[in-house]
C-alpha cells in the first residue's frame, strides 16, 4: 500500500517545471495477473521519457493497458499534456498505427521521429535474404553524414539504387523519407540520441 502511494505520487506529479522537445514513446509487455478473470494476461505498458533543453532525462509517464491501441495511446498522451508536459518539438517512436495517429492528435506542431532500427527492420524486409546486408550497409552510410543536405542526399542515392533490383524496398525509403529523416533539422550533437528508440528501449530492458 505504501508502494501504491508512492507510484501515484510519481506518475501524477507535474510536468509544468520545464519544457521537453524531444519525448520518446514506447511500450513493452508483461505478464499480469487480473484478478477478476483469476488467470495471468498480457498487458501493455506505455512509457514516455522526455529530454529537457539542457539535456537532463525524465520518465514523465507510465501506464498500463490491455493493448497499443489509438484510444489507450491517446489518454495516456492527454494525460501528460494535462500535467503541464510544453514544448514538445520531436517525438520519437516506431511505427504503430494506433501511436501515430494518437501523436498527431495530441502533438499538433511538433515533428514525428520514425525509429531508424525498427524501420530498418522493415526496409530489409522487402530485400531477399543474400542481399540485405549490402542493403543494411548502404542504409546505414546515411547516418554517417554530418550535414542535412548530405543526409537527405545520400537517402536519395541510396533509394535510386535500390529502383531496378528492389523496387519494394525503394518505395518504402520514399515513402519514409521525411519521417527516419526528422531528426536531421536539429542540432547535429542531438542526432545520435534522437534519431532511434534505443534509449528507451535499453530503460524497458
Amino acid at each position: 500500500a505504501g508502494l501504491d502511494e508512492r507510484v501515484e505520487a510519481f506518475r501524477g506529479r507535474t510536468l509544468g517545471h520545464t519544457e521537453f522537445p524531444y519525448v520518446y514513446l514506447d511500450a513493452t509487455y508483461i505478464h499480469v495477473r487480473d484478478d477478476a478473470l483469476g488467470q495471468v494476461v498480457s498487458r501493455a505498458v506505455v512509457i514516455a521519457t522526455g529530454i529537457t533543453a539542457e539535456g537532463g532525462r525524465e520518465i514523465l509517464g507510465v501506464d498500463i493497458g490491455d493493448s497499443e491501441d489509438e484510444t489507450f495511446w491517446t489518454r495516456f498522451l492527454r494525460s501528460l499534456k494535462d500535467r503541464g508536459l510544453s514544448g514538445v518539438r520531436l517525438v520519437i517512436s516506431d511505427a504503430h498505427a494506433g501511436l501515430k495517429a494518437s501523436i498527431r492528435k495530441c502533438f499538433t506542431g511538433s515533428s514525428w521521429q520514425r525509429c531508424r532500427v525498427h524501420y530498418a527492420r522493415n526496409l530489409l524486409a522487402n530485400v531477399p535474404r543474400a542481399h540485405q546486408e549490402m542493403v543494411a550497409a548502404a542504409f546505414r552510410s546515411v547516418f554517417a553524414l554530418t550535414t542535412t543536405a548530405d543526409v537527405e542526399a545520400r537517402w536519395d542515392e541510396v533509394t535510386n539504387t535500390l529502383e531496378e533490383r528492389f523496387p519494394k524496398a525503394a518505395d518504402s525509403m520514399r515513402e519514409a523519407r521525411t519521417d527516419v529523416l526528422a531528426f536531421a533539422v536539429f542540432p547535429r550533437d542531438h542526432w545520435k540520441k534522437i534519431w532511434s528508440n534505443n534509449p528507451l528501449e535499453r530503460l524497458n530492458k
